[in-house]
């Protein structure tokens, strides 16, 4: 039963990872609407996509401080009313301004669930399924990802004022998540660092393994003595905490360095640019969230079998090339009327099956408990920012530079990815989160 109920409880909380992919995504099929409804020109455009991105920015530098307060279950209860008056509210929207600001609610329980759902998935998950149950969260990510450029697909259909329900129609899984909450317990290594409820934390490790749960209080009691005792001295920004703050930092920044955020928003667009029609732009689109959909869930069963290192080394190569030749493809006009495309699809694929998957995994693993919260901030921020950056700059450059300088930028990004990979990037599968401190954390 164990088993089951970790699952479960992973299960539940990575339903905000698919809140969060959908949210992230929706407004891609409605952004040239909403750009004609309230006739904004383009930098009321730019901030009209990223304005979720600015509460995202938000969300993920606050929520280490709800998640580390009042524990990591009542922040993803915040997080769940966030993504409810955002759908409602956006759908419903009178006035641009108004939109604004329900699109910026949004953001802010995207950012604060890239900190929580991680970091609660990570600490009551055992060692040997760590990446399988974290990477649920990233699943659910493209998941909602795809289901939002379906129901975009579909609802695209109906009318010119589309766009009101394509985003409401969040409003219904963002209720369900609120509902099932009610059903998992709090982090128990939570309960142990902030609270001192050690017999309370027990039960819940009983129930996840009954074998090991006096041997992970013992490693977590030890380990939080002696973070405490540094933490009197010490900050995140410390000597101490070089190496996971470098880690996290650089990771984060390669994430969206890819161009993966750009191509989420501005698929439509960049088709567009190459010469398809829109409808079938909006149907290309359906088929880079399957393929994303597809190609995360066939890396979920790799990554505690291989490692995250050889993922990334895998998906390294595989977007130096893909991106190499979108690249080419706009240098030279040689779009064939799909070669754009194709090579985006075979892009996504090996994102998917690289950074996709491990980046919050990897993350969520390399901080000690007492900082975790606070780490895992520090990546989602650094995320986020580069991520709003992106969106904003995206139409600007795309329009200035063109498509084969905007794609070359990406491509020379990922070849500096693979020196970080191959030379920096240690390999965290197999490992408690206490044997992963000892080996990142200066004693």
């Amino acid at each position: 039963m164990s088993k089951k109920n970790v699952f479960l409880w992973s299960l539940v909380i990575a339903l905000g990872g698919f809140l969060f992919g959908f949210d992230t995504a929706v407004i891609s099929g409605a952004e040239q609407s909403i750009q004609k409804y309230w006739n904004l020109n383009t930098v009321q455009h730019g901030l009209t996509v990223s304005i979720a991105l600015i509460g995202t920015i938000i969300g993920a530098l606050l929520g280490s401080i709800p998640c580390d307060v009042f524990g990591r279950k009542k922040t993803l209860y915040i997080i769940a009313a966030l993504y409810l008056i955002s759908s409602l509210g956006t759908s419903l929207a009178t006035n641009w301004y108004g939109f604004l600001i329900f699109r910026l609610l949004g953001g802010l329980g995207v950012g604060a669930s890239s900190v929580t759902a991680p970091i609660y998935i990570s600490e009551i998950s055992p060692a040997e399924r760590r990446g399988k149950l974290v990477g649920l969260f990233q699943f659910n990510v493209v998941f909602g990802i795809v289901v939002s450029y379906l129901s975009n697909y579909l609802i695209g259909l109906t009318g010119e004022h589309s766009w009101r329900l394509m985003l409401g129609i969040q409003a219904i899984p963002s209720a369900v998540f609120f509902f099932l909450l009610r059903f998992i317990p709090e982090s128990p290594r939570w309960l142990i660092m902030k609270k001192g409820k050690i017999e309370e934390a027990r039960e819940i490790f009983k129930i996840i393994n009954p074998d090991t749960a006096d041997r992970i209080i013992t490693e977590i009691s030890e380990t939080d003595k002696e973070e405490k005792e540094v933490l009197q001295q010490d900050a995140l920004f410390s000597k101490r905490y070089k190496t996971p703050v470098m880690l996290a930092i650089l990771f984060a920044i390669f994430n969206q360095v890819s161009g993966i955020n750009a191509i989420i928003y501005y698929s439509p667009r960049i088709f567009e640019m190459t010469g398809l029609g829109t409808s079938s732009s909006l149907l290309s689109t359906v088929g880079l969230g399957i393929i994303n959909f597809s190609f995360t869930l066939l890396a979920m069963n790799f990554i505690d079998r291989v490692g995250r290192k050889t993922l990334m080394l895998i998906g390294s190569f595989g977007l130096i090339f893909t991106l190499g030749m979108v690249s080419y493809s706009f240098f030279a006009a040689n779009f064939n009327g799909w070669s754009v495309p194709l090579f985006l699809f075979i892009y996504i694929a090996f994102f998917a099956f690289s950074q996709g998957a491990v980046i919050w995994v990897f993350i969520s693993e390399i901080f000690p408990n007492q900082v975790r919260a606070k780490g895992q901030t520090l990546g989602s921020t650094t995320h986020w920012v580069m991520a709003a950056t992106i969106a904003f700059s995206f139409p600007y450059i795309a329009e200035k530079a063109g498509g084969g300088n905007t794609f070359l930028f990406f491509c020379i990004m990922m070849c500096l990815q693979l020196i970080f990979v191959w030379k920096v990037m240690p390999e965290t599968r197999g490992k408690s989160l206490e044997q992963i401190e000892h080996t990142l954390v200066l004693h």
